[in-house]
């Protein structure tokens, strides 16, 4: 049986239309996991369908989906697979993500599953450590208010449990809010009124800075967070920095694709 195994990765991202944030932060999470396991062939696979239309249209660039990712795999003589997500949370993404792969199981012998970023509580105190450090400039009267994604799943409740945690852990100059669902922009602003802070910092809570950041976090529409802080009379700067970039969470997406290959 082992003669006749063939075993690669699948690493699986939601995508993002931005060839600026993806360089820096999808590539280099694929490059980190393939640097990190050289003896396994890696494959991509994006769920965003209207991304990967998106790309083929304005620049002639193909991403597989999932399924024509498992197809090639399958034509590669791939027997086992691990598969790596780079999605933050175990959320509605994920699930449909780890269906549709399992839906080709009868085509392998072996799939297992790396977790997303904030699986285990560990996940959420390195996650943590990594913003603290990557904004070791901030000072005590600032403020830096990260935008997460959100979701109507009820793994969403992960943004309020990290919010709290940063508080709990000596940062009470740090606030995470969604795009999508609770924390909301509004309980934000209340937040930060209250804290009074000289400068107010925006970063995005996401893998990439694509959409969202550009547009709703710091875009120049009346509605965007950079527009509403700004209202308010806050000095606003935004810092156009996907998690992918930090150093720290491509090391946890590697910590967690290896412990599935050790298993």
């Amino acid at each position: 049986m082992c003669q006749n195994t063939k075993k690669a990765i699948l690493a699986v991202s939601f995508g993002t239309s931005h060839n600026d944030t993806r360089k820096a932060t999808i590539d280099e999470i694929e490059k980190a996991l393939q640097e990190s396991f050289p003896e396994y062939p890696l494959y991509r696979a994006w769920t965003s369908k209207m991304i990967i239309r998106k790309l083929k249209n304005r620049d002639n660039v193909h991403i597989n989906t999932i399924k024509e990712a498992l197809e090639q795999m399958r034509r590669d003589g791939i027997t086992d697979i691990f598969v790596q997500t780079t999605h933050v949370i175990n959320g509605i993404e994920s699930e449909v993500m780890k269906e549709e792969i399992l839906s080709y199981k009868e085509y392998f012998q072996f799939i297992s599953f790396g977790n997303p970023l904030l699986t285990e509580e560990q996940d959420s105190m390195d996650v943590i450590d990594a913003v603290v450090q990557e904004f070791s400039f901030l000072k005590e009267d600032e403020v830096l208010v990260l935008m997460g994604h959100g979701t109507t799943h009820y793994a969403n409740s992960v943004y309020t449990a990290i919010d709290h945690t940063f508080k709990d852990r000596g940062h009470r100059n740090i606030f995470l809010g969604t795009v999508e669902a609770y924390p909301s922009m509004e309980t934000l602003l209340e937040q930060v009124r209250e804290f009074q802070p000289s400068k107010v910092y925006l970063a995005p809570f996401m893998i990439v800075a694509g959409d969202h950041a550009k547009n709703d976090m710091a875009g120049e529409d009346k509605d965007s967070w950079y527009s509403r802080f700004k209202t308010e009379g806050y000095e606003v700067e935004p810092i156009l920095k996907g998690l992918g970039e930090y150093p720290e969470i491509r090391r946890m997406f590697v910590e967690h694709l290896r412990s599935v290959i050790r298993a």
